[in-house]
């Protein structure tokens, strides 16, 4: 990643050449809206398909479209109002809460779907819980009307970036965002490297950040000089490794929060026995990995 991060670097802050001056690059500016307005017509499609689909693949779509909306409104922050800009990315995070609430549960279910989880009888109540997490997702998704605070969203922030007065050609812009975006990750890295393996927070600070980067590559890699592939494959083994370790961490405090719904079956104690088990194997594992970013 540090040799890619040179590249954008070089591309950044350097001179075009005389062939690329004769032709007419596109500026961050112009290239906004072809970004956002397929990520936020793909959102509205999932949101949709939620309400007649009760598949965790649905509400998995629409989560990652959410995330992807947040990464995109980071990307263009230096061109955004703050304010405005915070807000847009908050409301992007409360609908992806919302659908993340039936996720959580589906997680949860296929974790303690293997064999040696110890959830033998739960699985009833486990499905109950499920279903009324999926009514709730539904009815906040339903009330927050997610077509038009999407397409508002989208309208606001391009009429905001079109007024402006600078200009910023697309690759130097797109560069630049990249180059922090690394930065951010490998700072969150060396911290978590530094951080006792107990110290979850610090492991989920990489997994945002590498998310976050990984987004960003797959939007501008057009744009960017040099290749890409290497980073994105290291960054796809870091969300896979690190979102096994989210999974058990979320599935963990999901059971406990709802410890009631449980109550007098003897269960719960070996799956949260087998959870604390699992959290540890794979935080071991999240930690090897660290030393390769």
């Amino acid at each position: 990643m540090k040799r890619d991060s040179r590249k954008e670097s070089r591309k950044a802050d350097g001179g075009a050449s005389a062939a690329d001056s004769a032709v007419q690059e596109p500026t961050a500016h112009a290239a906004f809206a072809s970004y956002a307005a397929p990520l936020v017509s793909d959102a509205i499609g999932f949101a949709n398909a939620v309400r007649e689909d009760p598949s965790p693949e649905a509400l998995h779509k629409l989560r990652v479209s959410l995330r992807r909306l947040r990464s995109l409104w980071w990307a263009f922050a230096p061109l955004l109002e703050k304010g405005e800009n915070t807000r847009q990315r908050a409301l992007y995070k409360y609908l992806a809460t919302a659908a993340g609430k039936t996720r959580d549960w589906d997680i949860l279910i296929e974790l303690l779907g293997q064999e040696d989880s110890g959830a033998r009888n739960l699985a009833p109540k486990l499905e109950q819980a499920r279903g009324d997490a999926l009514a709730t997702s539904r009815e906040t998704l339903s009330n927050a009307d997610v077509k038009h605070l999407l397409r508002d969203a989208l309208t606001s922030a391009s009429t905001e970036i079109n007024t402006t007065h600078e200009r910023v050609p697309l690759s130097k812009f797109a560069g630049k965002r990249v180059a922090a975006s690394e930065r951010s990750l490998l700072k969150r890295a060396k911290r978590a490297r530094r951080a006792k393996t107990s110290n979850y927070a610090a492991f989920h600070g990489v997994r945002k950040a590498g998310k976050k980067l990984r987004y960003l590559l797959e939007f501008f890699q057009p744009v960017l000089s040099g290749s890409h592939k290497r980073t994105l494959k290291r960054l796809k083994q870091v969300q896979k490794r690190f979102g096994k370790l989210n999974d058990i961490v979320a599935s963990e405090m999901l059971l406990r929060d709802n410890a009631s719904l449980f109550a007098g079956s003897g269960d719960t104690d070996a799956v949260l026995h087998w959870l604390h088990k699992e959290r540890k194997r794979r935080m071991r594992s999240a930690a090897g990995l660290l030393r390769k970013l």
